[in-house]
């Protein structure tokens, strides 16, 4: 990429970052964008025109997901798919899932600039939603690609009580067609992801680029302990069943899990609640919500029953009953190591040196993994930091990740098949819902 193209790429990357992060919730904290807020809703009609002025074809398909196509020479054949999201959590920064959006719409401005016709069609995706949300469930646009959205979820219910479904109909959305979705019906070449590590590996070892080697699995939990409601000021310490000692003592547990890890896995206690609200009772009925996470799918297969046994064990020692609920965020899923080599070979030819790393937070990609093999490409974080105002990326960095991405893309295409590819039907065309 000549220097000049680079400096061009440069600036309008950075204004992107700029202008993108002006759509936020002003009553929240940092970069505040949650799915299904008007923040949100603002944002997205200014991500369909960026695409558009990037030379894009755009439509919003039935999941809510903004589609970007640059027409291949053979459109029959299977599509590439490149994308990340521009929701944020509440608190959030301003590149987490922003990268890999504005990224891929500049690495298709390139192709399309410079007259670079793909042997197929590139689809460059702004997927709905795939931070976790007030109804507990993350990715929903890349699980209705997927056909992974359940009747279930979306009976879900926010805070207010609100159901999934009706924050659907009210965003326009049908929930009756969110698994419509054609272009994830038709055979497709690859799905590549560009994304900040939310780490400090890649900064500490002083690399600009990782290539990812599996996406972690989570399992989430909540434990509810039951004690004995006494008055604080009269019994005795050693007459009490309290609740809350034995939450205390789990945390503890959760850790120990976390750090006895024998590769990748983290365990971390996110909240507790007292059902009691009186400053002199012993607190009877305490739930504690937590998670544990790995690329190791043996040892968290197991994790369950290991903390499940130890808490149990440390709360019987207070007098304390505990329950637990169980759910599966999702498995841990690998990248096609097809995709892996490709990246790595297009990042060797740039001269970009690189290494390969686990992602300890989960993406898009895992529902795409299902779709197409699957690959994601890492630029560094600083300190680290991502769910939080202070995350950072530098525009340098961004730059290399699309040159990287560019690269990876272009080796596909020509690429006559990936690993691990799966592919489904090909369902009848469906309306496409307009973008203003």
């Amino acid at each position: 990429m000549p220097q000049s193209v680079q400096t061009e790429t440069h600036d309008r990357l950075a204004t992107g970052v700029a202008e993108l992060s002006t759509f936020r919730d002003d009553d929240r904290p940092g970069w505040t964008r949650e799915v299904f807020s008007e923040p949100y809703r603002a944002s997205r009609s200014w991500t369909a025109a960026r695409m558009r002025e990037a030379g894009l074809e755009v439509h919003l398909d039935q999941a809510g997901n903004i589609v970007g196509r640059l027409a291949g020479r053979e459109s029959s054949a299977p599509a590439l798919v490149t994308g990340s999201h521009t929701d944020t959590v509440d608190g959030g920064g301003r590149f987490d899932g922003v990268v890999g959006v504005l990224g891929a719409i500049e690495a298709a401005r390139l192709l399309a600039a410079e007259g670079r016709q793909l042997q197929r069609d590139l689809l460059v995706v702004d997927f709905l939603g795939e931070e976790s949300n007030a109804f507990g469930l993350s990715c929903l646009g890349s699980r209705s690609a997927a056909q992974e959205l359940t009747p279930a979820d979306l009976e879900r219910r926010d805070h207010r009580g609100v159901r999934l479904a009706h924050a659907y109909t009210d965003a326009g959305l049908d929930p009756a067609k969110l698994s419509e979705v054609p272009w994830a019906r038709r055979p497709l070449q690859a799905f590549v992801e560009l994304h900040i590590e939310q780490g400090p590996t890649l900064e500490k070892r002083g690399l600009p680029l990782g290539i990812v080697t599996a996406i972690t699995g989570i399992e989430r939990f909540i434990a509810s302990f039951s004690g004995s409601a006494d008055h604080a000021g009269t019994t005795s310490m050693e007459d009490r069943r309290d609740a809350m000692i034995a939450a205390a003592d789990a945390v503890l547990a959760v850790r120990a899990e976390g750090c006895g890890a024998p590769v990748h896995g983290v365990a971390t206690t996110t909240r507790i609640d007292s059902a009691s609200r009186s400053p002199n009772v012993v607190p009877s009925l305490v739930r504690m919500y937590g998670e544990v996470r790995s690329v190791d799918p043996a040892w968290l297969s197991g994790t369950r029953g290991r903390l499940g046994a130890e808490i149990t064990a440390r709360a019987a020692g207070s007098g304390v009953d505990v329950g637990f609920e169980w759910s599966s965020d999702n498995a841990v899923v690998e990248a096609a190591r097809g995709v892996q080599d490709i990246a790595g070979a297009a990042a060797d030819d740039l001269g970009l040196p690189w290494m390969p790393i686990p992602s300890g937070a989960t993406h898009d990609a895992v529902h795409m993994a299902s779709l197409a093999p699957m690959g994601m490409i890492f630029i560094p974080s600083k300190d680290g930091r991502s769910h939080c105002p202070e995350e950072w990326s530098s525009t340098e960095d961004l730059v290399v990740g699309v040159r990287a991405l560019l690269a990876t893309l272009q080796r596909l295409d020509t690429r006559e098949s990936t690993d691990n590819h799966r592919s489904t039907p090909q369902s009848p065309p469906v309306r496409h819902l307009e973008l203003p």
